[in-house]
């Protein structure tokens, strides 16, 4: 039958599953959810001028301010609380661009393991699980930032793979706008650019002693970090130019004033140091720095705690569910979301990244060498994961979508090593259990109206609820 198909098959299947299952029920509830109360207050400072603070890079917030222009939202809704009801339509501008970055994110992650060298079966079904993962879909449903992240730095490495086939001015320029626009969505996402620089600094290093005994030595190695390097400056060249748009933005005083210092506040519209000649406005560079600076101590001196946080060695194993929103409609029906992943997934996907690990480690005790994939992968998965050992703010499950990613890579690659039969019957047993426990968990993935007791009974663990 395959024969009949056309070669693009793969990506037309996942593309229609993507979007059917991120599209379906756009904009419900119509009411805020979960941290849209933030977010929607921060896009609406666009709109006014105001000057607001948060502990995020901007460009997720003004990609989505952006959609929200284009599609008539304006400045007069308060966000002020979760479950509070839109009074128009011009909400769905402000959700359209999450939900595009998780349709298509499935896409990036075929094309992906394609340049990995994974069969076209192995590749379609990983495809298709990142499209069907609950988790990942109730956080592209909604005016918030990681699939954003999600989409910028895996199409980063993506693009990184395709320089290392071909290296070329083309690809070394998108990996690093790509890797600058991950990272300019959260901190986070210079992660991706973090792999980035070990590859290649790896490749660098084990060349070095061949590169001196050259005679224009000097030259083979500027000739080798020229491609580092210049991804490095683009990234820091996107990062920069998102905030330089965000303070353009921004020009009047507002609620982000009282994080900031006299001088900054002095270049704002109504500020309180006006005729002031000692307090001198910054220019562009320093508040860029400034603002960076009261980031990072904002992000250290966060102390609040969340029922719904969690530790990050919770996360593989869904150790902990966050409840997002409900409604209760009346006669024992109400509706819940919860980011809760497909169950099939994470545990697979886990099982198969620890297998990963420990037959590395094994093979590295053996000095027996490991390929490139796996240290890639493990790396990837370690590189995403490990930080937030270090982190004391409260954390949740969505901090570990990237490293879920690359877990899913691992499962993928496993399954690819295994003989054909083997492997196939394996994929279709994995797809058919992700279906069913999508549907399963669906009334917790788009809030659909059920009894509490048929809602109640998706809870396999008192710490989901």
């Amino acid at each position: 039958m395959r024969k009949y198909l056309p070669k693009s098959w793969p990506v037309w299947l996942i593309l229609v599953v993507s979007a059917v299952v991120h599209f379906a029920y756009f904009g419900y509830p119509n009411q805020t959810v979960f941290d849209e109360v933030h977010f929607g207050k921060f896009i609406t400072g666009y709109f006014t001028g105001e000057y607001f603070f948060d502990i995020h890079p901007p460009l997720a917030k003004l990609l989505m301010s952006l959609a929200g222009y284009w599609g008539g939202f304006r400045a007069g809704f308060s966000f002020s609380n979760i479950g509070k009801a839109f009074p128009d339509h011009s909400y769905l501008a402000l959700r359209l661009l999450p939900t595009l970055a998780g349709v298509f994110l499935p896409l990036i992650i075929y094309w992906l393991a394609r340049r990995l060298k994974f069969s076209t079966f192995t590749s379609t079904g990983l495809g298709l699980l990142v499209a069907i993962d609950a988790a990942l879909l109730v956080q592209s449903r909604f005016m918030l930032l990681d699939s954003f992240l999600l989409f910028f730095g895996f199409s980063a490495l993506l693009s990184y793979l395709r320089y290392r086939e071909n290296p070329s001015i083309k690809n070394i320029i998108s990996t690093g706008l790509l890797a600058g626009l991950a990272g300019s969505v959260k901190w986070t996402g210079f992660s991706f650019l973090g792999i980035i620089l070990v590859w290649e600094m790896t490749g660098f290093i084990s060349q070095l002693w061949s590169s001196f005994r050259q005679k224009d030595w000097h030259l083979e190695i500027l000739r080798k970090l020229f491609g580092p390097i210049l991804i490095v400056v683009l990234a820091g060249l996107i990062y920069f130019s998102t905030f330089a748009i965000h303070f353009a933005l921004l020009p009047k005083s507002g609620p982000g004033n009282a994080f900031m210092s006299p001088e900054f506040q002095a270049g704002l519209i109504g500020n309180s140091y006006q005729g002031d000649s000692n307090t001198k406005p910054l220019g562009l560079l320093s508040k860029f720095v400034q603002l960076n600076i009261e980031m990072y101590r904002a992000n250290q001196n966060l102390t609040a705690t969340h029922p719904y946080g969690s530790q990050w060695y919770t996360w593989p194993w869904l150790g902990r569910s966050i409840y997002y929103w409900n409604q209760n409609f009346g006669n024992g029906q109400e509706g819940r979301i919860y980011l809760l992943g497909n169950p099939i997934i994470w545990w697979s996907s886990s099982i198969a990244m620890l297998w990963l690990l420990l037959n590395l480690l094994s093979r590295w005790f053996l000095r027996a060498g490991n390929d490139p994939t796996t240290k890639l992968l493990a790396g990837g998965y370690l590189f995403n994961l490990l930080p937030f050992i270090g982190i004391t703010r409260v954390m949740f499950l969505y901090h570990y979508f990237s490293a879920l990613i690359f877990a899913l890579l691992a499962l993928s690659y496993v399954l690819d090593g295994t003989s054909g039969k083997t492997k196939k019957a394996t994929w279709v047993a994995i797809l058919l259990l992700s279906v069913l426990a999508f549907f399963y968990f669906a009334p917790l993935s788009y809030g659909l109206e059920r009894t509490t007791a048929q809602l109640d009974q998706l809870f396999w663990f008192s710490s989901w609820r």
